[in-house]
C-alpha cells in the first residue's frame, strides 16, 4: 500500500476524528525531515483534488464530511443562488458567491445554521460555463462603461475594443470573455442594437444563453442542396401508407408539423397509428447541420418567435407533415385493446400524405358538438370520436400505473406588433391537447419497450423517483397546506401524489401544492440506460415524436434505422454509439436546461413590462412561497411579485423554517403558503425582471387606556 493509500485508508475510518499534519506524521510514520515534506506534498494535492479539507483548527477530514460539494451554481436575477448537486441543493447568499457565475461548475462549503436551514459559499470555480455576457454600454462625458444584463456579483469588466465599434449610450452588446480572474477581461463579439428597440430586449436573453437565430453559411450550403419534395427512389423501401386517412393536430401557429395521426377500429380496440417525420433522412451524421443541431438541442420558444433546432427550409419544409403533400416519415403501429395495452406493435419506415392539417381549436368543437365545425370536417366526426375513445382507454390505463397529472397554470403572454406585452391569459388544455398527449406518451412507451428489449443503443427521458430527504419536506409543506401524505416516504410510489393531488383539486390552494410537489421531483432528463419515468409511471420511456425540435429525438430516430431497419449487429459500432448516447445525453439535458430558463427568463421579463402599467392597482393573489426575506404572491394570470419582509409594518414577523410561515411578533398574525391575500403593485421592472407588491392589511384600531 503506497503512503497515499495508507493516508486516506486511515481518514476514511469510521472512527477517525480529524488529525492535523503532526498527528497524522506519527500515525503513518512519515516523521523525518524528507518523508514530513513528503507528507505535506500528498496533503496539498489531495486538498487540491477537493479530496479532504481542513477545519477551523487545521484537522484534516474528507472534504464531504466538513460540508464541502461540487456541484452547479444558479444564480438567481435577484442575485442569491443555489449549488445544484446531484442529490442537493445549497442556498448561497449573494456576498457568498465568491467569483462564481450563473452555470459554473464550483466547489462550496456548506453548513447547517441554528433554525436548521442550509447554506453556503463559494470557494472555488471549478470550471467556467459562462463564456458571454451580454449588458449596456453608458457613453458619459466620452467614458464609456458597462453595464451587464445579469448579475456578476460586482466583478470589474475590462472590454479592450470599444473602438471597433460605433457605439451609442445604451446601445447593447455581446461580450466574449477572453480571461477569467478578480477582472473579466472581455471584447465585443456583436452589437445587438439599441437597448429600447423592440425585440432587443428578448434577444438578448437569447444570446446571453448562446441560443443564436442564426445559421452558419455551412449549415445554410448544406440546406440549399436538400432536395423540397421527397425523392420517388425513397418510396421503395417504405411502406405506402398515402391512402390511409391521416391528420395533423397542432396549435394554430405551429409550423413545424412533426406528428400525423390515423385510426381504425378493430375486433378488440383500436389500430393507432403515429407517424413522425423522417428528419434523420435529410439530417445525416456528421454534417454541419448535425453538428448545429446537437449543439442546440432543443427549438427554444419565447414570447414572440421561435429559435429552431434546424433551419426554416427544413423544419417548416420537406421535414413538417404539411397537408396534401408526400412526407417522408417513421410510423409506430400499435394495437391497442380495451383495458388500454399494447397487444401487437410494428415501428417501420412509410410514406404518409396528410388529409387535413388540423388545429386542436377545431378538433375540439367537432368534440363538443359545434354544427358550423363538424359540417366543415364530414369525413373526420368518426376519426375524432374514436380518437376520445381510444385516449380515454390510454390514460386510465396510465392514471392505473400511477401517471401524476400536475394539471399546472400555463401562462400564454400576448404582445403587440412593438413585442409589448397587452394581456396574460392562462393557455386552455382542451380534449385534444390531450388526445395528442396521450397518444404521443403511448408510442414513445412503445418504442422504448422495444428497444430497450433488442438492447439497442438509445437514449431514454428519465424520470427517477424523488429523494427521501425532499418528500419529508414535501410532506411537512403539505401539512401546512392541511393535507397528510400517506404511506412511505422512503420508497414513494407516485399514486401517493396523484392522491394528494385528487384531495386538493378544486381548492384555492392547490396549485401552491402542486408546485411544491414539482420542486420536490427529480428534473426528468436524458440517460443512455432506460431507468423508468416515476411521473408517468412507466418503466420504459424515451422521446421519440418530436425529431424537427428536438435532438434525443432524432438520434432515436438514427438508431431505429442503424440497428433495427436494417438490422446491423456491428458489436464494435454498438459499443461506439452505447458511449456516445451517453455524451450526447448529457449534452441534451443540459441545452434543455438552458432553454427552459431562457422562456422563464423571458416570460419574467414581459411579465414584470406587463406590470409596469399597473403600478398602484389592487390585486387579489395567493401566498406561492415564504422565505426569510418575505412572501411570494401569485395572482391568478400567474405574474408572481415579492412581499418584503421590510414593506410588512404592521408587526415584526419572524419565519419559521418548520411551518413555512412567517409570524407576528406582538400580534400573532400568521402567513401561510395557500393563504389568500389582497396586494398593491408598488414596483416592476422590466430589466429586472421583478415585481414588487405591498401587503393590504387593515388598520388595527387604537386600544383604549
Amino acid at each position: 500500500m503506497s503512503k497515499k493509500e495508507e493516508l486516506l485508508a486511515l481518514i476514511k475510518q469510521n472512527d477517525y476524528r480529524g488529525m492535523d499534519v503532526k498527528q497524522l506524521s506519527r500515525m503513518i510514520q512519515m516523521e523525518d525531515s524528507v518523508a514530513f515534506t513528503e507528507l505535506m506534498k500528498l496533503l496539498n494535492d489531495l486538498e487540491a483534488a477537493r479530496i479532504i479539507a481542513r477545519d477551523e483548527r487545521h484537522r484534516y477530514f474528507l472534504s464531504e464530511k466538513l460540508g464541502y460539494v461540487s456541484g452547479t451554481l444558479r444564480i438567481n436575477p435577484k442575485g442569491f443562488g443555489f449549488v445544484e448537486t446531484a442529490d442537493d441543493s445549497y442556498y448561497i447568499a449573494r456576498e457568498r458567491l465568491g467569483f462564481g457565475m450563473d452555470r459554473d461548475v464550483v466547489y462550496a462549503r456548506t453548513w447547517t445554521n441554528n433554525d436548521k436551514s442550509v447554506e453556503g459559499e463559494v470557494v472555488e470555480v471549478i470550471s467556467h460555463s459562462v463564456t458571454h455576457i451580454v449588458g449596456v454600454v453608458k457613453i458619459k462625458e466620452g467614458s464609456k462603461y458597462f453595464l451587464p444584463d445579469s448579475y456578476l456579483n460586482n466583478r470589474k469588466i475590462k472590454i479592450t475594443n470599444y473602438d471597433d465599434f460605433k457605439l451609442v449610450n445604451d446601445s447593447k452588446v455581446l461580450l466574449h470573455i477572453d480571461s477569467y480572474g478578480t477582472v473579466l477581461k472581455c471584447h465585443i463579439e456583436k452589437e445587438i442594437g439599441y437597448k429600447y428597440d423592440p425585440g432587443i430586449d428578448i434577444l438578448s436573453i437569447l444570446l446571453e444563453k448562446d441560443i443564436v437565430p442564426e445559421f452558419n453559411e455551412k449549415v445554410k450550403a448544406e440546406v440549399a442542396g436538400i432536395k423540397e419534395e421527397v425523392d420517388v427512389n425513397e418510396l421503395k423501401n417504405r411502406e405506402d401508407l398515402r391512402k390511409l386517412l391521416t391528420i395533423t393536430i397542432d396549435g394554430e401557429d405551429a409550423r413545424d408539423l412533426d406528428d400525423a395521426i390515423s385510426i381504425e377500429k378493430i375486433e378488440k380496440g383500436y389500430r393507432l397509428y403515429v407517424h413522425i417525420a423522417d428528419v434523420s433522412h435529410y439530417v445525416q451524421e456528421k454534417t454541419a447541420l448535425d453538428k448545429e443541431a446537437y449543439h442546440r438541442g432543443t427549438s427554444v420558444y419565447v414570447v414572440d418567435r421561435v429559435v429552431p433546432m434546424l433551419p426554416h427550409a427544413l423544419c417548416n419544409g420537406i421535414c413538417s407533415l404539411n397537408p396534401h403533400v408526400d412526407r417522408l416519415t417513421i410510423t409506430c403501429m400499435m394495437e391497442i385493446d380495451r383495458t388500454g395495452n399494447v397487444m401487437n406493435y410494428r415501428i417501420f419506415p412509410s410514406v404518409i400524405n396528410s388529409n387535413e392539417r388540423m388545429t386542436y381549436t377545431n378538433v375540439n368543437k367537432i368534440l363538443s358538438g359545434d354544427a358550423k365545425t363538424q359540417k366543415a370536417y364530414p369525413h373526420l366526426l368518426k376519426m375524432c370520436l374514436d380518437m376520445k375513445v381510444l385516449a380515454g382507454i390510454i390514460r386510465r390505463r396510465r392514471e392505473g400505473l400511477g401517471a401524476i397529472d400536475f394539471d399546472s397554470r400555463e401562462a400564454k403572454i400576448l404582445v403587440d406588433e412593438k413585442g409589448k406585452p397587452k394581456d396574460i391569459v392562462l393557455r386552455e388544455r382542451g380534449e385534444a391537447e390531450r388526445i395528442i398527449e396521450d397518444f404521443m406518451i403511448a408510442a414513445n412507451e412503445t418504442v422504448a419497450t422495444h428497444m430497450k428489449w433488442l438492447e439497442t443503443p438509445s437514449m431514454y427521458r428519465i424520470h427517477e423517483a424523488p429523494e427521501p430527504k425532499k418528500m419529508r419536506e414535501f410532506a411537512r409543506i403539505a401539512k401546512t397546506l392541511g393535507y397528510t401524505f400517506k404511506g412511505g416516504i422512503q420508497d414513494v410510489h407516485p399514486k401517493q401524489l396523484q392522491a394528494l393531488l385528487d384531495e386538493a383539486r378544486g381548492q384555492d390552494n392547490y396549485f401552491v401544492l402542486s408546485s411544491f410537489m414539482l420542486r420536490s421531483m427529480q428534473k426528468a432528463r436524458y440517460d443512455n440506460r432506460c431507468l423508468g419515468h416515476f411521473g408517468l409511471g412507466l418503466k420504459e420511456y424515451l422521446h421519440f415524436t418530436s425529431p424537427i425540435r428536438r435532438y434525443p429525438d432524432l438520434i432515436v430516430h438514427r438508431m431505429l434505422r442503424k440497428y433495427i431497419f436494417t438490422s446491423s449487429e456491428d458489436v464494435d459500432k454498438m459499443k461506439q454509439d452505447e458511449q456516445w448516447c451517453e455524451q450526447a445525453a448529457i449534452q441534451a439535458s443540459e441545452r434543455e436546461r438552458n432553454a427552459v430558463d431562457a422562456e422563464r427568463a423571458v416570460d419574467d421579463m414581459k411579465k414584470a413590462e406587463y406590470m409596469e402599467n399597473y403600478i398602484g392597482q389592487r390585486f387579489a393573489g395567493v401566498i406561492s412561497g415564504i422565505t426569510k426575506f418575505g412572501m411570494f404572491v401569485e395572482l391568478d394570470n400567474t405574474v408572481e411579485g415579492l412581499v418584503h419582509i421590510s414593506s410588512m409594518e404592521d408587526d415584526y414577523y419572524h419565519y419559521d423554517e418548520v411551518s413555512h410561515s412567517l409570524i407576528g411578533e406582538h400580534t400573532a398574525n400568521v402567513y401561510r403558503m395557500g393563504q389568500k391575500v389582497q396586494v398593491r403593485c408598488i414596483d416592476a421592472n422590466r430589466f429586472k425582471r421583478e415585481v414588487d407588491f405591498a401587503l393590504l392589511t387593515k388598520k388595527r384600531g387604537k386600544r383604549g387606556r
